[in-house]
């Protein structure tokens, strides 16, 4: 299919309804999204799809699924009424994440070999730009008015903010060791980062782009180079988020406002991406090394099932 029709697919508006709520989950070595259904928390069969597949993010108009694969440099466009592959959107070299501007039209892809952020316009499939940062940039967030967009770098333990319109760093954030995946607050006046590699996460200030505080995790029993948060999610309204932290096995829940851990729930082995369910009632956390995912309680906080998955499993998406 050529790259030119990806936009009239993107923006069809005659696509069917999803056929039933499903949980989809990337798996690296399988180069497939397996297919749990959220009802009965079992596996429904998989969806094979390009090399190495990573982060996923359903399109604004809920009807397509992106998968980001890192051996295919391109992201898989996924009809979900058939869930049939429709096309590929290249992504340029070893794309690592991604996040979608909130027009729809432009995808913001971090290139961890090339050290930049990319432009790519979903309608034509190109690169219209590239912005140098940070060696290993991975995590990229847009702000919701479509102004700004955050990435981390791994390497330099930064964050760079980048004026969209300009497509230039105005100002580079030094927040703790191999910063990774963010997380805005519902009002958008914090961004939270996580850092891999310092059992914590930067709370930066988006009016000024400072850090302004820095919480710190402890897990009983777990020496702090266990301790390697990375996935991270909040509550629509703002009030808490959960951070999935690693080889320490467990998801922290956390009080927003009071910046204070509240629960420490043991998931599987390396508790990598988290993804809340549309009621928020669920929290799905991916285990990147025992190839499954915990499903917990958020009210209860205590995990529900267990439920095996493709080999080094990275994101679930949970669309209902």
């Amino acid at each position: 299919m050529k790259t030119s029709t990806l936009m009239m697919l993107w923006l069809a508006l005659a696509a069917p309804a999803i056929a039933a709520p499903m949980v989809f989950v990337s798996s690296e070595k399988d180069h497939a999204l397996t297919l749990i259904d959220p009802a009965t928390l079992t596996v429904q069969g998989t969806l094979a799809t390009c090399k190495r597949p990573r982060h996923m993010q359903r399109s604004p108009d809920g009807k397509q699924l992106l998968v980001a694969c890192g051996e295919s440099n391109a992201a898989d466009v996924i009809d979900l009424a058939t869930r049939k592959s429709v096309g590929r959107i290249a992504l340029g070299d070893d794309p690592e994440a991604f996040d979608i501007a909130p027009d729809g039209k432009t995808l913001f892809v971090t290139n961890e070999d090339e050290g930049v952020l990319s432009f790519v316009d979903i309608a034509s499939g190109k690169v219209m730009r590239k912005v140098p940062v940070g060696k290993e940039p991975e995590g990229v967030k847009v702000s919701a008015d479509g102004k700004t967009v955050y990435v981390t770098s791994e390497v330099a333990s930064l964050v760079h903010v980048i004026d969209i319109a300009s497509a230039k760093v105005t100002k580079n954030i030094k927040v703790g060791k191999r910063p990774r995946r963010m997380a805005l607050t519902a009002d958008g006046a914090e961004l939270w980062v996580t850092n891999e590699l310092d059992a914590s996460v930067s709370i930066v200030s988006t009016r000024d782009h400072s850090v302004v505080h820095t919480l710190r995790f402890e897990v009983p029993g777990a020496r702090a180079s266990e301790i390697t948060p990375v996935g991270i999610t909040m509550t629509r309204d703002g009030q808490r988020a959960f951070v999935g932290l690693g080889r320490a096995n467990h998801v922290a829940f956390v009080d927003v406002r009071a910046r204070k851990v509240t629960n420490l729930v043991l998931a599987g082995k390396r508790a990598w991406n988290v993804a809340l369910d549309a009621a928020q009632a669920r929290l799905y956390v991916v285990n990147g090394l025992s190839d499954d995912m915990t499903v917990i309680d958020v009210t209860t906080a205590k995990a529900l099932k267990t439920v095996p998955v493709g080999r080094v499993p990275y994101q679930a998406v949970v669309l209902e």
